[in-house]
């Protein structure tokens, strides 16, 4: 796992992490946390893991993401804890399976987030529902089934009402989790706590029942904001400077527009707006959609308090090209939809072709650009390895 003097470095040939584990500086507990963006999963997507099953013979009903998601894994792995954000239902392993507006998307998806080193998600999205009860019970007993913790949607009232809480290097870290709304479907009365939807005193009550339950660390996941928009919006501001104001939330992770949108320390709490999507693939695809971060949180407890120290790793999905009138692709296109850590796949890869190296380092700064524009870097927000060359 990484720790906090492996996290300062410039890239190596072994890239941004070391293989000792050692103590906060001042010797008080530490961890780190990698969370992402959404995880969405278009046609485009299941016809590649089709494609890569067939080519590996592994996979379930002939389906695997594992190929796909492969470029993460080296970020992912090393943190303590992994958190994704989980936004369609799931069907059966052998389908059927649909698109936007109302996803239901290959279980086996879920078997490459656990691979990649992902150990929990949050589930609240405005997909949740879906496919109504019988939708979020079979996407969560998917979760289980690949040994993935989860939170924001919930199978029964006991269920909603216990808070997630992982015990981390000796540290007890919750997460909670609430959706801005739900396509225009109504919660059922019947069961209110199937999902988690965005109120302040709904979130500030989840906080305090994570504290009563014995969190010392309490992580927000949101899904907010207006889609692909790269600004957060005026609602997103005002919530994000109540929950830093008024709660003791550690940190807040934002999800839902499919763009990167900018991260913000605010009285001492780190938000992050949007982390654009982990994995995605438009019908029309817009450049920024394609565009992720991992973000990187270094939890050091000092003088009786959590600080957290925040870099960030660019991602991008690879989407080959529209074939020509031949049905051949352009020469040197990319064949296979592929999720990149974009500083790593520049620092190792010999093979680009100019074209490629154009497009990640574009990906690369324009994140960057986003991330910062208002004024993380003041506070220390860093990539967590350079852009190779830079």
């Amino acid at each position: 796992m990484a720790s906090a003097s492996l996290l300062a470095g410039t890239a190596t040939a072994c890239g941004p992490f070391g293989s000792d584990d050692k103590p906060a500086a001042d010797g008080g507990p530490s961890f780190t946390v990698a969370a992402a963006g959404d995880i969405l999963i278009h046609p485009q997507l299941t016809d590649q893991a089709r494609k890569d099953a067939k080519a590996s013979g592994k996979g379930e009903k002939g389906i695997d993401f594992r190929p796909m998601m492969a470029g993460i894994k080296p970020v992912i792995s090393k943190a303590d804890l992994g958190i994704c954000h989980f936004e369609p239902v799931v069907g059966r392993p052998g389908g059927p399976f649909q698109s936007y507006p109302d996803f239901l998307v290959p279980p086996q998806i879920a078997t490459a987030v656990k691979d990649v080193g992902y150990d929990q998600c949050s589930t609240a999205s405005n997909h949740t529902l879906d496919h109504g009860p019988a939708g979020v019970t079979r996407t969560l007993d998917t979760l289980d089934k690949a040994g993935l913790e989860h939170t924001g949607s919930a199978r029964s009232a006991a269920e909603g009402n216990k808070p997630l809480i992982t015990e981390v290097k000796g540290v007890k870290v919750a997460q909670i989790a609430f959706a801005f709304g739900f396509n225009g479907r109504e919660v059922p009365k019947d069961k209110p706590w199937i999902v988690n939807q965005n109120k302040f005193d709904a979130i500030a009550a989840a906080e305090k029942k994570a504290r009563a339950a014995g969190a010392d660390v309490v992580i927000l996941s949101i899904h907010w904001g207006r889609e692909n928009q790269p600004n957060a919006s005026s609602s997103q501001l005002r919530l994000a400077r109540r929950i830093a104001r008024e709660t003791g939330i550690n940190l807040v992770i934002g999800h839902h527009a499919h763009v990167v949108q900018p991260m913000e320390k605010v009285d001492g709490t780190w938000i992050a707006y949007g982390l654009g999507n982990q994995i995605a693939r438009h019908d029309v695809p817009s450049g920024l959609t394609e565009e992720g971060a991992i973000g990187w949180f270094e939890f050091v407890q000092r003088g009786g308090k959590w600080d957290v120290d925040a870099k960030y790793v660019p991602t991008f999905v690879d989407i080959p090209p529209d074939p020509d009138e031949t049905g051949a692709l352009p020469k040197d296109a990319v064949h296979d939809h592929r999720l990149l850590d974009v500083a790593a796949t520049l620092r190792d890869g010999d093979g680009l072709s100019e074209e490629q190296r154009s497009r990640y380092r574009l990906a690369f700064e324009r994140t960057q650009g986003t991330l910062l524009n208002r004024g993380a870097s003041k506070d220390g927000l860093s990539p967590l390895e350079a852009l190779p060359g830079s």
